[in-house]
């Protein structure tokens, strides 16, 4: 299993590089955070293009923290489950501003005490932010990853737990940022190019979609 996984991420670093890739825009540790609560069910792309402005007209947590959740609403009113995403939005930042002075925390157990937080929002913040090993498990990771037989489970916390036994430490990061650039591109959900696919033999999952 070992030299197989070593195979897998040798090409994955030959295509996709060793640079560590966050398609979110941010410039502060928090507007990450805001960031990744805004992206549940919702592309990169458009949680880039609310926040291009989010970001000027709430340039502080306390002003986050202080919003009227009608208005941050209407704000975020063109990413999916606003309702739910304002409230712990505002949630979050008040408990950031008042918990931990204004400083997004390190720890797991600390990040998943934040409204909005599980343990992938909070392994995108250790990874990107602190540079803390951490697998972060969205649709591309768990269905690519059971292609490749590094998991059989479905469920998100299992499945970065087979990962944290298979991957090796420095590539927990990257492999996220890896296999998200190869399931946009070439194993997509739909219609995967599994002839063009620089993994496909590998692939135990090859086409059978």
């Amino acid at each position: 299993m070992a030299k197989y996984v070593k195979e897998i991420l040798d090409a994955l670093d030959r295509e996709y590089g060793t640079d560590y890739i966050c398609y979110l825009n941010h410039e502060t540790p928090w507007q990450l955070l805001i960031a990744v609560i805004l992206s549940a069910q919702c592309t990169d792309a458009r949680v880039n293009i609310v926040t291009k402005d989010l970001f000027q007209k709430y340039d502080t947590l306390e002003k986050f923290a202080e919003a009227d959740l009608k208005e941050l609403e209407q704000d975020i009113h063109s990413i999916g489950f606003y309702h739910a995403k304002a409230r712990n939005i505002k949630k979050c930042c008040y408990d950031l501003v008042h918990k931990f002075d204004g400083e997004v925390p390190r720890t797991l157990e600390e990040l998943t005490s934040l409204a909005g937080v599980g343990r992938k929002t909070a392994n995108v913040i250790r990874g990107n932010i602190y540079d803390d090993p951490s697998i972060v498990v969205d649709t591309h990771v768990k269905r690519i990853s059971k292609k490749l037989g590094f998991t059989k489970n479905d469920d998100p916390v299992k499945v970065e737990y087979d990962l944290m036994k298979v991957l090796p430490k420095d590539h927990w990061i990257l492999y996220n940022t890896q296999i998200i650039t190869l399931g946009r591109t070439i194993c997509t959900a739909r219609s995967p190019k599994c002839q063009e696919c620089f993994l496909n033999e590998y692939c135990k999952g090859k086409n059978k979609c």
